[in-house]
């Protein structure tokens, strides 16, 4: 599942925008660039700076700097200005795989990866790499768009083996196949008992609240009217006063800047979300692999899936989120368009292998070593899942590109979870701790508010199983057809890691992958603050208690420290 927050009737989000200024590493030059921490004690002495966010600000805040700026962002433009500038790196190919590119939009046609061995559309397997016109990468979906969650999958198998009987009822053989049963039929039961009462629940809201604006707009003669002009409507009749009441409270959901109409749109959203929960995620009667005609039990059967990168659906709306994690990593910089990427020198190899559902786990191993194979040195993941049937297929791919020198950038998911305490699928580890390789390394989510809400309250966390923190709240890249939005969700702190990896790998490429890891995480920022974590807002932890590292990822800091390393 793509690790994408949608904001609809949130009223956690009715937030005022403010950054502070804080600094955790100090810089000296002295001959080779150092880095000095700040001793520790001293953090939280810097008096708080809070300022709004202006709209240029909120576009570029995973780009600003914490000293300069007053935001909390990755030190992105002044690690250009100041560090990389005449400077030439190499080009790095960085994989995306995720829902599907549009390599054809404006910010990313120039940084799209094209297969330098294969003849464009002559239907052959020119490089003898096992897939036929991959001239821009693979798509491993085939024409398939939905997909059942892992879980649905696992009761849709199990349930005629299982259905009916108890723990003691089953062989000791099968035991531990019907616990995951047992746990897969739980999960499914209460997601669909939600996704229905909340289903049922927005589209009552949604009754109310779309005649309402409808006539208030109608006596305004605007449609996006602030609540001061609401409250100043002269209500005749009982019905107009419950209107205004409504649409009154409805203000209390908005983020600054939106309005009646983009509620409307979110609560909408917010249905069409459930309805394909109901549709295809958690309906054990929906198969949507059958078009790929495969077997995903199989992972020696590799002979399906097709070239089109942007998949089957003509106005590209399935590949919104692969288009927006591309944005973030590498669209054009400078060009007078939409967005800078995090990272120039880059192309991206898009590889569609997450569908509207959960990913298969055959589909992911499968494309990490095409990645691999095609000389990807960093790999993007923004997607995981709670459930796995073949974690292990996965984990020999992530240890061959550890084996290959390639860099896996992978988001930590968006349920609010200590990680620590529950497995989320990709990971690294066979036991909660041990890791299988050095090159994977997971990413939480970042507000652009410095102090108590800097973790975004969506994003996991875990000591031992999130490896540090980047930007991940209200993120503005590309998105099909020439368009750009604010997305938010782990899935967007992953890409703007990647970004800085590319960067590194670009700027000093005699560093290892492992070398890489170690960087962005040794050379992050961090405080001592507390700050609250999980979505109810109850919760507390120390900033430096939430990862491995206990860091926020910092390009300047990382080329600094790269510069050193490589020497």
């Amino acid at each position: 599942m793509k690790y994408l927050i949608k904001n609809a009737m949130n009223p956690k989000s009715n937030k005022k925008i403010f950054a502070s200024i804080a600094s955790s590493m100090l810089f000296v030059s002295c001959g080779a660039p150092t880095i000095i921490s700040t001793p520790i004690e001293n953090i939280d002495t810097v008096p708080l700076k809070n300022i709004v966010l202006t709209e240029a600000q909120l576009k570029n805040w995973n780009s600003a700097d914490l000293k300069k700026d007053t935001i909390p962002g990755m030190s992105v433009n002044r690690a250009y200005n100041e560090l990389l500038k005449n400077k030439n790196g190499q080009t790095v190919i960085v994989a995306v795989i995720d829902s599907g590119v549009d390599i054809e939009h404006e910010d990313l046609d120039g940084v799209i990866w094209t297969n330098p061995k294969e003849i464009k559309n002559n239907g052959k397997d020119d490089d003898n790499n096992g897939y036929i016109d991959d001239i821009h990468g693979w798509n491993f979906l085939g024409d398939s768009e939905n997909e059942n969650l892992e879980y649905t999958r696992i009761v849709k198998k199990l349930k005629p083996k299982f259905e009916g009987k108890n723990f003691a009822s089953v062989s000791a053989s099968d035991k531990e196949e019907y616990q995951t049963y047992i746990e897969a039929k739980a999960q499914l039961e209460e997601e669909y008992q939600k996704a229905v009462g909340t289903k049922t629940r927005y589209e009552q809201i949604i009754q109310q609240v779309k005649p309402s604006h409808e006539k208030i707009a109608e006596v305004l003669g605007k449609e996006d009217y602030n609540q001061n002009e609401l409250l100043g409507v002269k209500a005749e009749t009982p019905q107009m006063q419950q209107q205004v009441a409504l649409l009154s409270q409805m203000f209390g959901f908005l983020q600054k800047g939106e309005t009646i109409p983009d509620l409307i749109q979110n609560i909408e959203g917010g249905i069409k979300h459930f309805s394909e929960q109901l549709n295809y995620h958690l309906n054990l009667d929906f198969d949507g692999r059958t078009i790929v005609k495969d077997n995903v039990d199989d992972i020696t059967d590799v002979t399906y899936g097709n070239n089109n990168v942007m998949g089957p659906n003509p106005d590209k709306e399935g590949i919104k989120h692969g288009t927006h994690v591309s944005g973030i990593i590498a669209a054009e910089r400078n060009n007078g368009k939409g967005v800078n990427g995090i990272a120039k020198n880059v192309k991206i190899m898009a590889i569609r292998a997450v569908p509207n559902g959960d990913e298969y786990d055959k589909d992911i191993a499968l494309a990490i070593r095409y990645a691999v194979d095609n000389g990807a040195k960093v790999i993007n993941t923004s997607f995981g899942k709670y459930f796995s049937t073949h974690p292990e297929w996965v984990r020999e791919a992530i240890k061959y590109a550890d084996e290959k020198d390639v860099l896996i950038v992978n988001a930590a998911g968006n349920e609010g979870l200590d990680l620590d305490q529950k497995a989320v699928y990709p990971n690294d580890q066979t036991d909660n701790t041990s890791e299988i390789s050095n090159n994977f390394i997971t990413i939480g989510a970042l507000n652009y508010e410095y102090g108590s809400n800097l973790v975004a309250s969506f994003s996991n966390y875990g000591k031992n199983n999130v490896d540090a923190f980047a930007p991940g709240v209200k993120i503005w890249a590309t998105t099909p057809s020439n368009s750009y939005e604010y997305l938010q969700g782990t899935s967007m702190a992953a890409p703007a890691v990647s970004g800085v990896a590319a960067l590194i790998r670009s700027y000093y490429p005699k560093l290892k992958a492992t070398q890489v890891k170690q960087i962005l995480m040794d050379s992050g920022l961090s405080t001592t603050a507390t700050v609250v974590v999980g979505s109810d807002g109850i919760k507390s932890d120390k900033f430096t208690e939430l990862s491995k590292s206990g860091k926020m990822v910092n390009l300047y800091n990382a080329l600094i420290l790269a510069e050193k390393l490589s020497k």
